[in-house]
């Protein structure tokens, strides 16, 4: 395992995060109970420190499940866990309000059965509750030893820089980390994050670092066959129509040829190339099986070339965006 540090804070996180998203969930890809706590042992034993979750996540049974597997581990580890979503029928049980984060701080400390939670993300940004509101209680959370860090996922960059804005001009903590989608089919996050969280010392975290499945290379281009992609739908992320482009079938070929040379797997290298990014502290994996989960771990055992990083970089480009193409062409000033 490899170890970074999350941002400009002092912690320390290995460079692989144990993603929970369908621990206890009930669908043919969810993982069991046992097999959730087998592969937190496994994840622990070599070296991984950092698991992370959400109180939405299999209607809260990811945390549950989580709090059996860490029982007599938690002092090692980093646990990280969300809100902002509706967690019951009750209208309050939703946004990023007071009541609301106070409320669910406490549920999630429950479920999990532990007495602080390390890392708290705001889910989603919330259109009604001011975020000054939204601060001023996480600062409290803070404040009660709840909550030790503070991180913001799926905001717009102007939400989050906002935000930060804010924590600053109020002296209050500031988010150290970020968790957004990235991978070799989905770079979007390039446009405008990475130069955010460099400049405010943010360290993000990549989820969906195989896109949905599709980067491991078990689909064709005529069919999804009847993996995770093929039961997705059209409006999901990670849908079929949303893989399926000449572009992504160019990565997965090339990814495939890298695969040989390394002695590696499509997936490795996929998660190696994220990995290779200097933003990223680390990388949350979302296996639904220990047979996945081993092999996602060994992507730290390649040390992809500068020449071949190049080459995925190049393969996998984004469009040309105004006025991002701009800034690069005409905006550097060197002294």
């Amino acid at each position: 395992m490899k170890y970074n540090q999350i941002g400009k804070s002092g912690i320390i996180s290995s460079n692989l995060t144990l993603g929970t998203m369908i621990f206890g969930e009930s669908s043919l890809r969810s993982v069991s109970e046992k097999e959730a706590i087998k592969m937190i042992d496994y994840f622990i034993d070599l070296g991984g420190n950092h698991i992370d979750t959400a109180d939405v996540y299999a209607g809260g049974s990811s945390e549950r499940i989580i709090g059996k597997g860490i029982k007599g581990k938690r002092d090692n580890l980093i646990l990280s866990t969300k809100i902002r979503f509706r967690t019951s029928d009750d209208l309050n049980s939703e946004g990023l309000s007071r009541i609301h984060i106070i409320a669910g701080v406490d549920e999630s400390l429950k479920r999990l059965n532990v007495d602080y939670i390390d890392m708290l993300y705001l889910h989603c940004w919330d259109p009604i509750t001011p975020i000054e509101e939204t601060l001023r209680a996480l600062e409290d959370i803070v404040r009660t030893g709840k909550v030790r860090y503070i991180g913001i996922s799926n905001f717009k960059a102007w939400q989050f820089m906002k935000a930060q804005g804010l924590c600053d001009q109020f002296l209050m903590n500031r988010f150290i980390a970020g968790q957004y989608q990235y991978s070799l089919v989905k770079r979007d996050v390039e446009y405008e994050f990475f130069d955010l969280f460099e400049s405010e010392g943010v360290g993000m975290f990549a989820w969906g670092p195989l896109g949905g499945g599709f980067l491991t290379g078990k689909y064709t281009k005529n069919n999804p066959n009847n993996g995770r992609i093929a039961s997705t739908s059209k409006e999901a992320e990670e849908s079929w129509e949303r893989r399926n482009t000449k572009q992504n079938w160019k990565i997965i070929d090339f990814i495939k040829d890298l695969a040989v040379k390394y002695n590696s797997s499509p997936t490795q290298i996929s998660i190696a190339w994220v990995l290779s990014k200097k933003v990223i502290s680390s990388v949350i994996l979302g296996a639904r099986a220990m047979n996945q989960l081993e092999d996602n771990m060994k992507c730290n055992l390649i040390q992809l070339s500068e020449s071949d990083i190049y080459a995925l970089n190049e393969i996998s480009k984004l469009p040309e965006l105004y006025p991002y193409r701009m800034i690069q062409e005409y905006g550097n000033r060197k002294i």
